[in-house]
């Protein structure tokens, strides 16, 4: 059975406090190393980008198919590190890649929501936390986000 978005959100708030929530997105923290914390968020991306998002949450017959998610972590303000110093680090990482937007380095990660199972959603959300918090941590020494 494939999992559907709604699937994701009592996943994440069984085991994490959401601090934002829209149709789309969930914010919560996750521990890292060392008593740092990092902020992620997980967006829900439609497999059909003009869908309604509520039609676009199950998968019973004749529904849509649940799409992806993208899960992205601040690593810094943009013009407070070297980017090209930012791309080298993140290009070490097996998963994910960095993108800034709004002015800030993201590291980001995407996953066909339909092929993951509830109990493979901790591995990705841990793994852009901890490599977003290294970068942080290499790039700034500070823990900001």
């Amino acid at each position: 059975m494939a999992t559907t978005w709604i699937d994701l959100i009592g996943y994440v708030r069984f085991r994490y406090e959401i601090f934002q929530q829209t149709e789309r997105t969930l914010r919560f923290h996750l521990p890292t190393e060392e008593g740092r914390t990092q902020r992620v968020a997980v967006h829900h991306i439609s497999a059909d980008p003009d869908a309604d998002p509520e039609a676009d949450a199950g998968t019973e017959a004749g529904e849509p198919a649940p799409g992806w998610i993208l899960i992205e972590s601040a690593v810094a303000r943009a013009d407070e590190v070297d980017l090209r110093r930012l791309l080298e680090l993140a290009g070490e990482s097996v998963i994910g890649g960095v993108v800034v937007a709004d002015g800030v380095a993201l590291f980001r990660h995407a996953a066909a929501l339909g092929d993951l199972n509830l109990a493979g959603f901790d591995r990705p959300f841990r793994l852009v936390a901890a490599r977003a918090d290294e970068l942080e941590h290499q790039l700034t020494g500070a823990d900001h986000f």
